[in-house]
């Protein structure tokens, strides 16, 4: 009688984990083929670019606010990044630290070389101002640097360079802040009325958005006139040289963004971008970015809006680093997530053992 009681649990118990593991099953391939389907709408390989990827284009904002927004980035490949994540951390022979990939101490290269990760060229120059206190591991500012090393600088505060302020924009938040897309016309009236003031004349007209994109194109195609009289209508018709980012905790932005040095600069403020950085800071708003994001949505929206070129992910490497680290993290808490609905489901199983030899 004990042996045939026996024989039913365990036949109970087998028929419950079969049925649990079709359940898993069945939920395994729906979600492959809602990832496939979505694959296959939304992204292709680019015909021109070996080893990238891009989303077709139509409402690429709306990509870009989508839940995955590094999907269809026109990225070099990973492989290379791959690898040296297989030889593990390396010391690095400056400083001595254990790191991957690159020493945020030194700003160098471990692991890989100049010649294997993408080197991009920006159409504006980059600073990027670093809290003292800003733990460098966590920092996404030495990407910029590392891959865009002829245009990025960065200062550890309270080290803020002299800037000729109808030249300059700070990329932060708060009254005052204009788009992108207002930010040529208000440092264009900037210049007038600094001109004004110091000359007691009337300014000339301004410029309309549009007289403003065409003589962009005129200053950045100059083949002729003097260096003097190209860099003086460059001055006129594209004011802007620089761009300022903070680099800090969203918590230690205050003493920054107060310092009286930069408080005549022109303030942007990306609205409608939101972050998808692995350390979000608590009790902030998804509109808060990373440094490296707000980068990259920066001279994006510069790209389109004030160059008026239609993008073509020309600045997408900037997140050559920071879409791997991303998609290392989600690979990791997809596996512990994993692991856990695992621990739960041989839970259930146990309970219904216990259950079965019961009765």
């Amino acid at each position: 009688m004990l042996s045939l009681l026996t024989e039913y649990s365990f036949t109970c118990v087998n028929q419950v984990i079969t049925r649990r593991a079709h359940i898993l099953q069945h939920r395994s391939v729906n979600i492959l083929r809602a990832s496939m389907s979505s694959l296959d709408q939304h992204q292709h390989l680019h015909p021109s670019c070996p080893d990238k990827t891009t989303v077709s284009s139509g409402s690429s904002d709306t990509h870009e606010l989508a839940k995955e927004p590094l999907q269809g980035l026109k990225l070099a490949s990973h492989a290379v990044l791959e690898k040296a994540k297989e030889r593990g951390r390396l010391l690095c022979s400056k400083c001595g630290g254990s790191r991957m990939f690159f020493c945020y101490t030194c700003c160098s290269l471990l692991g890989v070389s100049h010649q294997e990760i993408p080197v991009i060229k920006l159409p504006l120059k980059i600073d990027i101002i670093k809290h003292p206190n800003e733990t460098d591991g966590k920092s996404t500012a030495i990407h910029a640097k590392i891959l865009a090393p002829s245009d990025v600088n960065i200062y550890t505060y309270p080290c803020i360079p002299d800037y000729e302020k109808n030249k300059v924009v700070l990329v932060f938040p708060g009254p005052g802040a204009v788009s992108v897309l207002d930010m040529i016309q208000c440092l264009h009236d900037m210049t007038d009325s600094r001109s004004y003031r110091s000359s007691g004349e009337p300014c000339l007209k301004r410029l309309k958005s549009e007289e403003i994109t065409g003589a962009t194109h005129t200053a950045d195609s100059l083949g002729s006139g003097t260096p003097d009289e190209a860099k003086g209508l460059e001055s006129r018709v594209y004011p802007l040289q620089r761009v300022v980012f903070i680099d800090s905790t969203w918590n230690q932005t205050n003493k920054i963004s107060t310092d009286e040095r930069l408080q005549d600069i022109l303030r942007v403020e990306l609205k409608t971008r939101k972050t998808c950085f692995w350390r979000s800071q608590r009790g902030k708003p998804d509109t808060y970015l990373a440094t490296i994001e707000a980068i990259y949505y920066f001279l994006k929206d510069f790209h389109k809006h004030c160059l008026a070129q239609e993008y073509n992910g020309e600045y997408d490497n900037l997140l050559f680093f920071y879409s791997y680290l991303h998609s290392v993290v989600n690979k990791s808490k997809q596996e512990k997530k994993d692991l856990l609905e695992n621990e739960k489901e041989a839970e259930a199983a146990k309970k219904d053992l216990g259950s079965v030899a019961e009765r």
